[in-house]
């Protein structure tokens, strides 16, 4: 009996450990526009190293500095967002000229 509830129980603590990260990402913003996470980085960016540099002296651990980070997220993420989608559009285009040279190379080894 206990054999079939340790699996249960394990699924059951994953899953509400995924759920309350989503909520957490979702609660802070990083789920919506690219200004939105913008915002929530640079609130990471101000918050996060006081606490780990006071939770590092508590438990007696010396780390590296925290890199500067001086980037837009949400610039690179419409520059990938446009990257991919000026592939997409001309992927017919492509897909014809490379139908026309394979069918020329076939044709000149048949010859």
């Amino acid at each position: 009996m206990a054999a079939r509830l340790l699996p249960a129980a394990r699924f059951i603590i994953k899953g509400s450990l995924a759920g309350a990260a989503v909520y957490v990402a979702y609660d802070q913003g990083l789920l919506g526009s690219g200004a939105e996470g913008a915002e929530a980085l640079k609130k990471a960016q101000t918050v996060l190293p006081p606490v780990i540099k006071e939770w590092t002296s508590y438990v007696g651990w010396e780390l590296p500095p925290t890199p500067k980070i001086d980037f837009s997220p949400s610039d690179s993420w419409n520059k990938g967002v446009q990257t991919v989608m000026s592939a997409l559009s001309v992927a017919p285009t492509r897909a014809c000229e490379y139908t026309m040279e394979g069918w020329k190379y076939m044709k000149d080894l048949v010859k």
